[in-house]
């Protein structure tokens, strides 16, 4: 009598899920570009309006008209709103608030990029997914970075760089939350990542209008809004179309089609433009310290995609004295 094979516990990952191919490999790389560059529009809109204000226009101009044209996402409201609350009100709201409080705009670029290792954290505690040496490694390297950028703030004395930084490093945190809230979404309902970006970012213009009247002086920052010069219009219009409807999009389905962990990394490819744009156009200069936190981050990266590149790979095939492979 002949056995039957054994049934699979479960079914094999295809392979497209531990490796992106080119096309998605050039939009992971022109989502980060984008991003980089965003952060300097940022800073030049922060030099005429205040931060909340600013991330109310941001999104305010991302959302219209372009909802009108854009069915809603097929999954439940509270999900949307979940999503933009976490990356409009929080990870926005308080990014801006960190550059407005001193924290430069190339740095800002650097540290919110943490936000790759909060995901991984969230998506093992949350989601099931697996937490791997090489994740451990780079994200231990990668925080060694910040702690010296966090020490270099102190160093400073002065309270509004440190506080700067720490609204940066929550900014992160609320990163990860959204990536969540936009995997959940796409595993649960095949919800059009386009749809979401453009349906939540009805959400945080008014909780931001909000929270800029109560905190930003009222009449002066809705002053401040409408009487905006063009270079500030145009900022905003980049970050609501290009780093916002775009990029966004294009992130969340990557996280879609991907495990975490191979897509969340590569944002901390954003600073190499973002640095280097604040660099070229707004002046900002790196001292030692800063470099060497920089340097420290970049490699936690290294440590996170080439180790897991390299368990892909699995160990060399030995060989026998005569250079034969064996099986």
């Amino acid at each position: 009598m002949t056995r039957s094979p054994p049934i699979p516990t479960s079914a094999p990952e295809p392979a497209l899920a531990h490796r992106l191919t080119p096309t998605h490999l050039a939009l992971a790389l022109a989502i980060v570009a984008v991003w980089g560059l965003s952060f300097v529009p940022m800073r030049w809109g922060l030099d005429e309006v205040p931060p909340f204000a600013l991330a109310a226009m941001r999104f305010g101009v991302a959302a219209v008209p372009a909802f009108l044209f854009v069915r809603p996402p097929a999954m439940p409201w509270p999900g949307v709103v979940r999503y933009g609350l976490a990356i409009g009100v929080f990870q926005f709201g308080l990014l801006f608030l960190g550059v407005h409080l001193g924290m430069p705009a190339g740095l800002a670029s650097l540290v919110v990029q943490t936000q790759a290792f909060f995901t991984i954290a969230l998506a093992v505690a949350l989601e099931g997914e697996r937490f791997h040496r090489w994740n451990a490694a780079g994200a231990g390297i990668a925080f060694a970075g910040v702690a010296l950028l966090a020490g270099g703030k102190i160093a400073v004395g002065a309270p509004g760089p440190l506080l700067g930084f720490a609204a940066v490093i929550a900014s992160a945190m609320a990163w990860a939350a959204g990536n969540i809230v936009a995997k959940r979404a796409g595993a649960d309902h095949d919800v059009d990542a386009f749809s979401l970006v453009v349906w939540s970012s009805l959400v945080p213009p008014l909780p931001l209008a909000a929270v800029s009247w109560a905190l930003e002086g009222g009449p002066a920052a809705f002053h401040a809004v409408v009487s905006a010069s063009w270079l500030v219009w145009a900022s905003v219009a980049f970050m609501a179309w290009a780093a916002t409807l775009f990029a966004w999009a294009a992130w969340n389905r990557l996280l879609h089609t991907y495990p975490t962990a191979l897509i969340a990394p590569f944002s901390l490819l954003v600073p190499v433009f973002g640095i280097g744009a604040s660099v070229a156009l707004l002046g900002e200069r790196l001292d030692a310290l800063q470099v060497a936190g920089v340097l420290f981050v970049f490699a936690g990266l290294a440590f996170n995609v080439w180790g897991q590149a390299r368990a892909r790979r699995g160990p060399p095939t030995p060989v026998d004295a005569t250079g034969t492979r064996r099986s």
